[in-house]
Formats: structure tokens, C-alpha cells, sequence
């Protein structure tokens, strides 16, 4: 797979154009040539991009038939060499002496078209948004248009989107769009080609964002090479995917992710510090009969869930938790904003999902917006909703938003450290004036609704580096709520006995065993409640109906409980079967079973299973 290109800011992007125009020798008052194709090389330049075009209009326009409810809008697909394929959309925008520019075969390359969306996106291979007086040319100034380029399972551009109209487009939004719809396009070829023969693993930051088109999507082979990835894993994980082992990507053995339960969202911790949720697809194949078990004599029934987490469920003796949850009780019906700070994964939707039960408002709507999870050119039409034909991709009935779909209920804004600046001024209009302004409107709705916000980052240090409004954060921040990380709390072993008591199948009453408490109760958890759910229910899949013993914990697990190594010029020549050596040599290593393992030259797992026979 190809580097990407680095990204030049739009500036950049437009002056470069305009000098490479220059040196096509085009001026101003220059007509578009678009290089028409005879009849002949038109029907052949359809056949061969066939494929492309029957997946982008049967399995990627229909979840954006939005854009077409705009009678000015016009979307035209073309191929590498800028060459129109074929348009969805109206052409009634476009001046009579340049349609032939619109149909089959005509090529919008700045060599001959200027500067323009379609050309300049595959000059530049990157997004962008042309406006009115940014064309090279005088003759298509009657437009703009933003293009995506599109990318094949080589990173090599195979073709390009684009959206057109003669009325004004934002760019933010518009640009969104169109780069939502490439992205699409690309993740189906991806899939396409691959025909489900592989492995495919769909990850992003969060669970709400895990089945959009904008996750990052993996497809490797047994072995643990990755075949093909789309842009966005790229840019999630922060690295090119060229020819790497998904082991390297993630703290986690081939066999342990293999063995993850299909279709069930787990976490994984990348090579660096971040995790995420991710969802497994197996190869197709002929489906393999469960097992039925029989019912144990003396089984006991897992215990039922309560349908919803009530605060007094949230803590069990940990004074810092029961603190938060005391202060934040108190002003349960009080027009006081909470921002909830803490590590990601320590519980913080949790948390404000048991506040809004336990309030008045219970029965009315709680919205939870990841801030970080929405695209920056789509965040404010998210929020604030937009009018009918407000812009390229308004809905013709418009949209009221996620504020005023909280209305009289819970509007959670997680991570807010991440929303955009200007983003935030509206916001905090709203929080001032109770009232919400829909892009593209006039009109103001007023909204009753109790905001409380989360974030992992100090906002007190964002305001002084100027990435967020120091107004927004006291408005914000009436009362602050500090929920500890979980290797703080000092009620450890309660937590853990309820996520197994969650996690388990009805027929697996057998426990924890006490290996597996001690080393959950040393283990630091970087990542909190979310690691813990992932560990235990990686372990129970392996346990089945035994007690859960550290065998059955995965490799990662033990990453952040290694020691320093100690120095052995030779390992220990020790037969493995002879069970009274084995627990002589676990006694002089004083019982630290990562040590003994290295001296024996196995892994831990296999240590443990041998120690276990022995018993």
C-alpha cells in the first residue's frame, strides 16, 4: 500500500493549482476543452469501471439519497484521469455551453479544465472545496464543488466524487460529505475483493461510532498478515499498514483475537496508549453446530440484571466514587451543569446514565454525543440540527439535531475537550439563551434539557493553550466530579466479582479463582472498567464452565505486570512434568510465576497449566 500524501492546507492547494494552470498555458478567459471521448472509447471507459460505478449507485447512494432532496445538487463520479463516468442529480444549474462538460467521457483535468474540484482533488489527492472565484477559469465560476478522491486496496487513486452546485456550499459540511461517501465507496471495494474469504476487523473510538463508514476496517489472513485497510484505520492507528502483522497493532496475540466471540464488541489497546472497540467477522464458511451442554445438577442460574444502573450500584466502598455520587445526588434537580472528569474507561456514560435515571427526567430522552467520535465538518448540523435545503446534503425536512432531540430529557456531551472552537461559541450561546438556532435558519427553539459534559483532559490547560473557551468551561463546570481510575479504587474485588457476575453464561457459576484475584487485584488496569469487562470476557469464553484461573487470561493481560527481568545466563533445564521441582523452583522464585517462566524458557500460560495438572 502507498505512503498517503502529506496534507497542504486549502490555500496551498488553490495556488499551486492556479500555477500549474499557468503553466498549461490557460489563462482566464480560456474555454474548458474536457477533452470529449469519441462514442467508442466512451462505451469502453464504461465497461472497464463497470464495478465502480454499479457499487457506488447500488451500495453507496441509497444511505445518502439526502443529497440528491437538493434540486440545485448534482454528484458526479469520475475516474483517475478525471473522466466523467456517470452523475446522479439534477444538471439544470449547469450553462448551456458547457453541459457536454457533464456527460460521459468529458475529462475536468486542470490541463484542460482549470481548476476545478474533480481535477484539483486528483492533483492534490486530497479533499477539497472549490469555490465560485477559485476556478481558474471565468467560464465555470457559475459553480462550486467539493471531490473526494477515492482509493483502492493499494492506496493508489482510482477515482473521484464529487458534488456541485451553483448555489453556495459550506465547505465544512459539504467537504464532510463527500469524504463520508469516498470513504464508503472505498470500505465497499475493500470488502468486494476480498469476498469475505478472510479476516475483517471493524474498530473506532467508541461503541456509538463502531458500524459507521467511518471505522477503521482491517481484512488479515490467518497468519495475522493484513491484506488491506481502509484510510481511516491509518489514521486511527497513526501508522501506514503496509505489509505489518495485526500483532504489532495491537497488544493482543493472533490466537486471543481469533478467539473473540463474533458479532459481541470487545476493546483492544493499540501499540500506543489509545483503545477501542472493535467488532470481529470471521471468514464465510459452512456454520459449526454449538455445543449443547447439559444442564449441571448444580448449576446455579446467572443472577438477572437490572435493566438499568442505579447510583447506589455505582460504587461499592470506595470513598472517592461515593463522593462523586453523593455530591452529584444532590443537585440531581438543580439547574447546575457537572462536568465528570476522569480517565477514559473509568465508567463516566455510566455514571451520567445513572444520574438521569435517578432524576425527573428518567423518562424522557437521554442523548449521549461523543464529541471526539463526529466529524469536525459535520459536529454543528449534528448538534444544532439544520433547515430543509439549508446545503449540499440537507434533508427536505431538515433536521432538528441531537440538542433538540434532548428536549426535557439529558443531553451527555462526552469528550467536549474535543469539540471545535467555533463549535463551542454556538454551544454556548444555547446554554445561555435556552434556545437552539439550526444551521441555515433564522428561527430560534427553545430547549429544556440538563447538559453535563465528561472529558480525559485537563480543561483548565486546554483554556490556557487556547484550544477551549474560557467562558464555555465555567458555564460548563458549575460542579466538577472527579471519578478515580480504577487501579486507585478500594473496592477492587467488589467490581470484579460484579463484571464476572455480568459477563458469565447461566451455566458458569464456577467462579474466580483465587490466582485470578490476586493478579487482578495487583494488575494497574490503564484501561479501567472497559479493560476489565474485555479481560473477563475473553476469560470466560476460555474458562467455559471452570473456575476462571490465569491460564485463561489473555497474553496482554500480563504486559503491565511484568517485572524487571533478572539476569540468567542459562535457563533452568527442568522437566516440565516433575511437579515437585516445578513448585520448589516457584517457592525460591517467591512465587512470582513471570520470573520462573523466563527462566524456563515457556510462557506463562504454559507454566500455569503445568502447575495446575500438577495439583
Amino acid at each position: 500500500m502507498a505512503a498517503p500524501a502529506p496534507v497542504l492546507s486549502h490555500d496551498t492547494i488553490i495556488q499551486d493549482s492556479w500555477s500549474r494552470c499557468r503553466a498549461f498555458g490557460l489563462n482566464h478567459q480560456s474555454a474548458p476543452a474536457f477533452d470529449q471521448l469519441p462514442a467508442d472509447g466512451i462505451a469502453q471507459l464504461l465497461e472497464s469501471q463497470h464495478s465502480l460505478v454499479q457499487t457506488t449507485h447500488q451500495e453507496v447512494l441509497p444511505y445518502y439519497e439526502n443529497i440528491l432532496s437538493n434540486s440545485n445538487c448534482l454528484i458526479m463520479l469520475a475516474d483517475n484521469q478525471g473522466q466523467v463516468l456517470t452523475s446522479w442529480g439534477t444538471q439544470r444549474f449547469i450553462e448551456p455551453s458547457l453541459t457536454r462538460g457533464f456527460s460521459a467521457g468529458a475529462s475536468w483535468m486542470e490541463r484542460c479544465s482549470g481548476t476545478n474540484a474533480i481535477g484539483t482533488a486528483l492533483a492534490c489527492e486530497q479533499a477539497v472545496h472549490i469555490e465560485h472565484d477559485e476556478h481558474f477559469l471565468k467560464a465555470n465560476r457559475f459553480m462550486t464543488g467539493s471531490a473526494a478522491p477515492i482509493f483502492d486496496a493499494e492506496r493508489k487513486v482510482i477515482a473521484v466524487l464529487d458534488v456541485s452546485s451553483d448555489s453556495y456550499l459550506p465547505p465544512s459540511h459539504t467537504l464532510g460529505m463527500v469524504k463520508m461517501m469516498s470513504q464508503t465507496v472505498e470500505n465497499r471495494l475493500i470488502l468486494n475483493l476480498f469476498h469475505g474469504q478472510h479476516f475483517q476487523l471493524t474498530f473506532n473510538t467508541g461503541l456509538n461510532n463502531l458500524d459507521s463508514q467511518w471505522a477503521g476496517l482491517l481484512i488479515f489472513d490467518e497468519t495475522g498478515q493484513v491484506l488491506s485497510a481502509n484510510r481511516r484505520a491509518d489514521n486511527l492507528l497513526g501508522i501506514s499498514l503496509s505489509r505489518v502483522s495485526v500483532e504489532s497493532l495491537f497488544k493482543v496475540s493472533l490466537l486471543e483475537l481469533l478467539n473473540q466471540p463474533e458479532g459481541l464488541p470487545f476493546a483492544l489497546q493499540a501499540s500506543g496508549r489509545n483503545r477501542f472497540q472493535c467488532l470481529l467477522k470471521r471468514p464465510k464458511q459452512v456454520s459449526i453446530q454449538a455445543r449443547l451442554f447439559s444442564e449441571a445438577k448444580s448449576a446455579q442460574p446467572a443472577a438477572t440484571m437490572p435493566a438499568t444502573i442505579s447510583l447506589s450500584t455505582l460504587h461499592f466502598g470506595d470513598s472517592r466514587v461515593e463522593k462523586a455520587v453523593r455530591q452529584a445526588e444532590r443537585l440531581l434537580e438543580k439547574d447546575i451543569p457537572l462536568l465528570i472528569h476522569g480517565e477514559t474507561g473509568v465508567g463516566k456514560e455510566v455514571f451520567v446514565k445513572a444520574l438521569h435515571q435517578a432524576s425527573s427526567r428518567s423518562k424522557q430522552p437521554f442523548i449521549a454525543v461523543n464529541c471526539a467520535a463526529i466529524p469536525a465538518e459535520l459536529v454543528e448540523s449534528e448538534l444544532f440540527g439544520y433547515e430543509k435545503g439549508a446545503f449540499t446534503g440537507a434533508n427536505q425536512k431538515g433536521s432538528i439535531g441531537l440538542i433538540r432531540k434532548a428536549d426535557k430529557g439529558t443531553l451527555f456531551l462526552d469528550e467536549i475537550g474535543d469539540m471545535p472552537l467555533p463549535t463551542q461559541a454556538r454551544l454556548l450561546r444555547v446554554l445561555q439563551e435556552r434556545c437552539v438556532q439550526p444551521v441555515g435558519s433564522s428561527e430560534l427553539f427553545p430547549v429544556d434539557i440538563r447538559i453535563i459534559s465528561a472529558t480525559n483532559r485537563s480543561l483548565r490547560e486546554q483554556v490556557q493553550l487556547g484550544r477551549f473557551r474560557e467562558d464555555l468551561y465555567y458555564r460548563i463546570g458549575g460542579l466538577t466530579l472527579e471519578l478515580p481510575p480504577l487501579r486507585e479504587r478500594t473496592d477492587k474485588q467488589a467490581l470484579f466479582k460484579r463484571l464476572w457476575e455480568q459477563h458469565r453464561e447461566p451455566s458458569q457459576w464456577a467462579g474466580l479463582s483465587r490466582e485470578v484475584m490476586e493478579l487482578f487485584g495487583r494488575h494497574p488496569w490503564p484501561g479501567n472498567l472497559r479493560q476489565v469487562s474485555s479481560v473477563m470476557q475473553v476469560a470466560l469464553a476460555m474458562a467455559e464452565e471452570q473456575p476462571v484461573r490465569p491460564e485463561h487470561l489473555p497474553d496482554d493481560f500480563f504486559v503491565d505486570l511484568e517485572m524487571e527481568p533478572v539476569d540468567s545466563p542459562e535457563p533452568l533445564a527442568v522437566d516440565l512434568n516433575d511437579a515437585e521441582d516445578l513448585n520448589r523452583l516457584l517457592q525460591a522464585a517467591g512465587g512470582n510465576i513471570s520470573h520462573l517462566a523466563r527462566r524456563l524458557g515457556v510462557s506463562r500460560n504454559t507454566l500455569y497449566k503445568r502447575l495446575r495438572q500438577a495439583d
